[in-house]
């Protein structure tokens, strides 16, 4: 998720890997990051499935959607949220406050130096890396989808015979 100035954001991201000396995946995606030539280390790619590259990093750093801040607790890794909009802060202050990654970085307080930080914290803090890897079990454990459909199909049932409301 870019906004108006995709250039802005790819910048940003550039540079704080080179700051930190990471390797990163560039999702450009919908969202349009975008406007330059990834340097050595970075891979730029429009589209992956979170549920298998998540997993193979050592932190996501992401704008802090619901799915993507769960797909990245999910994998059991610290959590970079840079949020910009809507439930955006929300999930960014959760995973802080779970201790499973820095404090958010809000879009208009984006910067080199800050995101470069907070990938710092989150690719060689252990305690962070282990209370992401504490709340992973629980959330591979809940099987959201099919209680939900469980949930609906019992409220379904039971008023499947119901005479409908006027």
């Amino acid at each position: 998720m870019a906004g108006r100035r995709p250039e802005r954001p790819t910048s940003i991201v550039l540079e704080a890997l080179a700051r930190t000396g990471q390797r990163g995946i560039l999702a450009t995606g919908w969202g349009g990051l975008a406007g330059h030539a990834p340097p050595e280390g970075v891979f730029a790619v429009a589209e992956v499935p979170h549920e298998w590259l998540f997993p193979r990093v050592a932190a996501v750093v992401h704008h802090g959607g619901a799915g993507t801040t769960t797909a990245g607790l999910l994998a059991g890794r610290p959590t970079v949220v840079c949020p910009f909009f809507g439930d955006q802060p929300f999930w960014g202050r959760r995973v802080h406050a779970l201790g499973a990654g820095p404090a958010p970085i809000p879009q208009r307080r984006l910067s080199a130096p800050r995101l470069a930080e907070a990938i710092a914290m989150a690719v060689s803090d252990p305690d962070m890396r282990h209370a992401a890897r504490k709340i992973q079990a629980p959330l591979q454990a809940e099987r959201g989808i099919e209680t939900a459909v469980a949930q609906i199909e019992a409220i379904h049932a039971r008023h499947a015979g119901a005479p409908p409301r006027t």
